[in-house]
């Protein structure tokens, strides 16, 4: 049985249907997850790895205003 990394409820899921990248919705409380590995089954918030891929590119556009600065 698998559950949700946010409200620990009970997701209602064949797991042999799943695949690597497939997102599930929480009937409980709504949240998008993410299934991260199949062996073994890891499930995270779907909201989670925007997040942090959101951090990623604000970093990328510092460095290349950093850079802009320099030819002068």
């Amino acid at each position: 049985m698998l559950t949700c990394p946010e409200c620990d409820a009970a997701i209602d899921v064949e797991v042999d249907d799943l695949d690597e990248g497939d997102t599930l919705t929480c009937d409980e409380c709504g949240a998008e997850i993410r299934v991260v590995s199949l062996d073994p089954i890891e499930l995270e918030l779907a909201d989670e790895e925007d997040d942090e891929d959101e951090d990623d590119y604000d970093e990328d556009d510092e460095e290349e205003e950093d850079e802009d600065d320099d030819w002068r």
